[in-house]
């Protein structure tokens, strides 16, 4: 399983420079102003395309950097591991094959001081689909594993749900730092505070900020990275499987009127699952709107929507997590 909700934001300094899932060039995109998106966000956000970037080692192999612990257990974030095993997987699919759904199981912490190897399996390339399934491992221990399938679109009739119409827009809302420090107490402990974030985080309801969210609206967020991204449909679904994780978990704790922060709490992220509709862009806002759906048996269970901010549902998640209290 993954460690408890932790931060997003990997500090790898001197990686390798191998390139993204299918080798992105860094282009011109929407850009963003702000000292928090040009400073270490940025930095961030270098570091999470070096996570992305696997390195080839043969046979359907790949290997993946680590990325800053969650805490001082020295765990890795939840989202490192969607991100990293996807990219993997992508780069044994052709480029006209994006993903549409992966299912997810974390099996153990992963160690956020070693390198991660990922065995990637062909199980099925047809005339449409593409199906993988990979186990991530450390120590000689699978640590993570992931089923996706993979599909090159074709016409068909189109539907989704609207975009909720009561949203604050992003640039009306504080980055995470400014949200932060607007708090004459901190809500969190400052290891997972101040860790630099590759997503520039826009909360419009948490448990941190002055509208929190109820059982029957959860946290909803816009995000988006902190730098530009390439025209690449297998990286920017590896970007929002990175940050499918950051707080979709929380969601199950908010009925309770706890946080996953509170003493003699644990919580940390037992399954995931996502499904990608239309393709979108990373680079640009997305707004993620997020409910709890059950608790039961030491676990949760809650689920996610995405909407680009032209109002297209682009993707939707759902995630179990173990919630001992």
């Amino acid at each position: 399983m993954s460690g408890a909700n932790g931060p997003s934001g990997p500090e790898r300094a001197g990686a390798g420079g191998a390139n993204g899932p299918s080798g992105p060039e860094r282009a011109g995109a929407g850009g963003a102003s702000g000292p928090e998106r040009a400073g270490a966000g940025t930095a961030a956000f270098e570091a999470l395309l070096e996570v992305l970037a696997v390195e080839p080692l043969g046979e359907d192999r790949f290997r993946g950097l680590p990325s800053a612990p969650t805490g001082p257990a020295g765990n890795l974030y939840g989202g490192h591991l969607l991100g990293q095993c996807l990219a993997a997987m992508c780069r044994t699919v052709p480029a006209d094959r994006p993903v549409h759904s992966l299912h997810a199981y974390f099996l153990r912490p992963g160690d956020a001081g070693t390198d991660l190897v990922h065995e990637v399996h062909r199980t099925r390339d047809g005339r449409s689909f593409s199906h993988r399934r990979a186990v991530a491992v450390q120590h000689g221990q699978a640590v993570f594993e992931m089923t996706a399938s993979f599909h090159r679109g074709e016409p068909g009739p189109d539907f989704h749900q609207p975009m909720p119409d009561d949203v604050v827009p992003p640039e009306a809302l504080p980055g995470f730092a400014e949200l932060m420090a607007s708090h004459a107490t901190p809500p969190f402990d400052g290891y997972w505070m101040d860790l630099p974030r590759p997503l520039d985080l826009r909360y419009v309801d948490a448990p941190w900020t002055t509208t929190g969210p109820t059982a029957a609206r959860g946290i909803r967020v816009w995000l988006r990275s902190f730098g530009p991204l390439p025209e690449d449909p297998h990286l920017h679904a590896c970007v929002l499987a990175y940050g499918a994780d950051e707080s979709i978990s929380d969601n199950v704790l908010v009925p309770h009127g706890v946080r996953w922060t509170d003493e003699g709490l644990d919580v940390a992220s037992l399954d995931h699952s996502m499904w990608f509709h239309q393709p979108f862009r990373c680079d640009d806002w997305l707004l993620v709107v997020q409910e709890p759906v059950a608790t039961a048996a030491a676990r949760g269970l809650a689920t996610g929507r995405v909407w680009d901010r032209h109002g297209r549902l682009v993707a939707t998640m759902a995630q179990e997590a173990l919630m001992r209290i």
